[in-house]
């Protein structure tokens, strides 16, 4: 029961954690990433050609800082915007509090956080302009800036992360019984038969 229950914890693992993190960053093909900011220079505005061959388009922002960073509070770090025919097809702002860590350069201290904007959908056969801008109240010291497009991404399926928590929780509950019986039968063995001869007790 004990090893059934831990598998049944790594699935719900797998399929609350790992499944969702692998769709966002890493479903679909790179259209490509382009440096949008990097100190001492100003933010600039990039267009990108789109085809609907490429729908859905995953917009990504990878963010280059000085370690350590604190992204805690939910506080907005950047805004992004994206329009095409000088209508805007997505706004969102990010502020990189759930994502994961990856060290780009141990010696000069750098740490690139990923940040998802959202989903491209549909897609026209257009160029799309996409604007990074700062927010005053981050306080983040980043040194760079990478907009990210990743075209035909696959969707994430809304049910995973419920049935992944499910199954989570029924693993750990199994490993809660299996430790409860375990040391209940532990307690029903019956007593030792007495020694008997020599440092017996008769």
């Amino acid at each position: 029961m004990r090893l059934f229950s831990l598998l049944l914890i790594l699935a719900g693992v797998a399929l609350a954690g790992a499944y969702p993190w692998y769709q966002n960053n890493f479903s679909g093909r790179e259209l490509g990433s382009v440096t949008v900011f990097q100190r001492p220079g100003q933010f600039r505005s990039i267009t990108v050609p789109l085809r609907q061959s490429d729908e859905p388009v995953r917009v990504l922002v990878d963010l280059t800082t000085r370690v350590p960073a604190n992204f805690s509070g939910n506080v907005a770090i950047l805004t992004l915007k994206a329009s095409t025919g000088g209508k805007i097809v997505l706004t969102d702002t990010l502020s990189f509090s759930n994502s994961v860590q990856r060290d780009q350069s141990p010696q000069q201290a750098l740490s690139i956080f990923r940040g998802e904007a959202g989903l491209i959908s549909p897609v026209e056969n257009a160029d799309y302009t996409f604007v990074v801008t700062p927010n005053e109240s981050g306080g983040t010291n980043y040194s760079k800036v990478e907009l990210v497009l990743r075209a035909n991404v696959g969707s994430l399926d809304s049910r995973a992360q419920p049935v992944g928590f499910a199954l989570g929780g029924i693993g750990i509950l199994g490993l809660i019984l299996a430790s409860r019986r375990k040391r209940r039968n532990r307690g029903e063995q019956p007593p030792a038969p007495p020694k008997w001869g020599r440092g017996g007790s008769t």
